[in-house]
C-alpha cells in the first residue's frame, strides 16, 4: 500500500489547488455557457424536464453532497442501478451521446465553485459502493476533496462501452473495475503535486474527446475481465 503522504497535501499545496479550481472552473463555465445553454435546450426539447440529475456522493471526509450532471436516462429511472452501461435501456438517445463524450458532467463544475469537489482528485463514489472498497483505501480516498478527473478517470474512460452485454454489469463492476481503478486513484494522491495536478488536467484535454484514447483504455479494460 503506497505511503499517505500524497493524501494530506501541505496547506500551500491546498489552497494554490484551490485557487487553481475557482479560476478554471470559473473560466470554463464563462467560455462554455453557449454550449451549456445549447445542450440544455436539447435535452428539454427531446426529453423534457428534469435538465439536470443529482446524486448523492460521498465528499471529502465522508460528506455527503449533490453531484450535478445533465440527465441522460429516462426519468423516474435512475435510482434502480447505480451503474449504466452504454447498452442500459434507461439511458435516452441523446444521453448516450452526453456520456459516450463525458458532456454530461459540465455541470460538475458548480460542484468545484461550491468547494463540493477538486478539478483533480479520485472520482467520488456513490455510498452504496463504499463497502465494496477496504477500509484503508475508502480512507484515504475520502481524505481529499473528490475530482473531475484524475489518472484513473483516464484511464476508464471506456468503462460504459466495456460494460455493455455483460450480464450483471454492476458485480462486474464491483468486483473487477472499481478496486483497480481505487488502487490507481491511491497510487496517484501518493505523488500528487500541484504541478501534477496541471500536467492532468492537460492530458485531460487532450484525451478526454480522443477515439484512440478510448480504444485503448477499451483493451486495457478488457483485460480486468
Amino acid at each position: 500500500m503506497p505511503e499517505r503522504r500524497g493524501a494530506h497535501p501541505p496547506l500551500p499545496q491546498e489552497l494554490a489547488t484551490r485557487l487553481l479550481d475557482l479560476l478554471v472552473a470559473a473560466t470554463a463555465l464563462c467560455l462554455l455557457l453557449p454550449l451549456i445553454l445549447l445542450l440544455g435546450l436539447l435535452i428539454l426539447l427531446t426529453d423534457g424536464p428534469p435538465l439536470l440529475y443529482r446524486e448523492q456522493r460521498l465528499g471529502r471526509h465522508g460528506k455527503l453532497f449533490a453531484l450535478y450532471k445533465f440527465r441522460t436516462l429516462r426519468p423516474g429511472t435512475a435510482g434502480a442501478r447505480s451503474i449504466a452501461p452504454e447498452d442500459d435501456p434507461r439511458i435516452t438517445p441523446l444521453g448516450l451521446w452526453l456520456r459516450r463524450w463525458r458532456l454530461d458532467e459540465f455541470p460538475q463544475l458548480v460542484n468545484v465553485l461550491r468547494g463540493d469537489m477538486s478539478l483533480v482528485g479520485p472520482r467520488p463514489l456513490p455510498p452504496a459502493h463504499a463497502a465494496a472498497l477496504p477500509g484503508e483505501v475508502l480512507e484515504i480516498l475520502l481524505s481529499v476533496r473528490p475530482g473531475i478527473t484524475d489518472p484513473a478517470a483516464l484511464h476508464f474512460l471506456a468503462e460504459d462501452a466495456v460494460l455493455a452485454g455483460q450480464d450483471d454489469p454492476e458485480a462486474v463492476f464491483l468486483a473487477r473495475f472499481l478496486p483497480a481503478r481505487a488502487r490507481m486513484q491511491v497510487e496517484a494522491l501518493a505523488q500528487r503535486s500541484f504541478s501534477g495536478d496541471l500536467r492532468i488536467l492537460a492530458r485531460t484535454i487532450a484525451l478526454l474527446w480522443s477515439p484512440a484514447a478510448r480504444r485503448a483504455s477499451a483493451r486495457a479494460m478488457r483485460a480486468l475481465l
